[in-house]
């Protein structure tokens, strides 16, 4: 799933190339995806591209109308969704259905500008829950108007203290938690929290000053690195671009490039955490149980 730095870099490479531009045409691929009706859908054609925003994981384009609409396009890619670029759009026609295919990745929506250029977003999968809102303001999202702080926008260590103080859970839960912080999700949280040298479960009312000002460095200089990691990558990259920097997300069974341990795994129902035992637990394994703590 596209997180905060992969979101931050489609949002420039999209901004340096549609502000200024027309909008001539919105085709919906798979219905489902589409979860507004007013505005409709057509109220994006003609609209003039003011700019592109990032709020958490969620993609925001801002559009100007000659009637004051002003319709905003919220995307949300989730688990297997994305956005195609095209400098010169194909010229097939996108016909509307229900569902996509199990195979390949089926266009939810394309947007074509007076240039030619535009693009798709794609979803692979399933699952079928990227979203897309045309709103007339991103705060009519429900999601978007929970959202917590941004970890990168006044994210202070005070801020942080307040968080891990409201109930006590794992840390690893705090951090995926979109109404506490921002953007973040299961692999950034796991990078975040092995460069803090901290387990996934610590509990939050556990932390102490040291802990706080730890982890709130590690979450600013994670997610600044990533960003600057992926800013100026074409879009078709990121993906590629995020998995390569990954320490221990997605590498359950190699080296931690800090210790030389084997990096392990946690899976849940839907999803895995990875960490490395030696810099993070004290050299103990973590039991593959939703609810399990350090083994003892």
């Amino acid at each position: 799933m596209p997180e905060l730095p992969e979101v931050e870099a489609l949002v420039r490479f999209l901004d340096a190339r549609t502000v200024g531009r027309t909008v001539v045409g919105a085709d919906v691929g798979t219905i489902s995806a589409l979860k507004t009706y007013d505005p409709p859908l057509t109220a994006l054609v003609g609209a003039t591209v003011r700019g592109w925003t990032r709020r958490g994981k969620w993609l925001d384009l801002a559009t100007s109308t000659p009637d004051d609409v002003a319709p905003h396009l919220l995307v949300h890619l989730s688990r297997g969704g994305w956005l195609r670029w095209y400098d010169t759009v194909p010229a097939t026609t996108v016909r509307p259905r229900l569902g996509g295919s199990a195979r390949g990745a089926a266009i939810a929506l394309r947007v074509r500008l007076d240039d030619g250029a535009g693009f798709d977003l794609t979803e692979a999968g399933t699952q079928k829950r990227l979203a897309v809102h045309v709103v007339r303001s991103p705060g009519d999202v429900p999601h978007v108007a929970s959202l917590g702080p941004e970890p990168l926008d006044g994210f202070t260590p005070k801020v942080l203290s307040e968080l891990l103080a409201r109930k006590n859970q794992q840390v690893k839960g705090l951090l995926r938690d979109q109404s506490a912080v921002a953007g973040i999700g299961n692999a950034y949280s796991d990078e975040i929290l092995h460069v803090a040298r901290m387990s996934p479960y610590k509990l939050t009312r556990t932390f102490t000053d040291d802990d706080v000002a730890t982890l709130h460095a590690a979450i600013v200089g994670t997610l600044t690195d990533a960003v600057a990691a992926s800013s100026g990558k074409p879009a078709k990259d990121l993906k590629d671009a995020k998995r390569a920097g990954m320490r221990v997300h997605g590498r359950t069974g190699q080296a931690c490039p800090v210790c030389g341990d084997t990096v392990r795994e946690v899976s849940f129902a839907d999803r895995s955490l990875q960490y490395c035992a030696t810099c993070q637990t004290g050299g103990q394994p973590l039991a593959d149980r939703r609810l399990s703590r350090l083994l003892k």
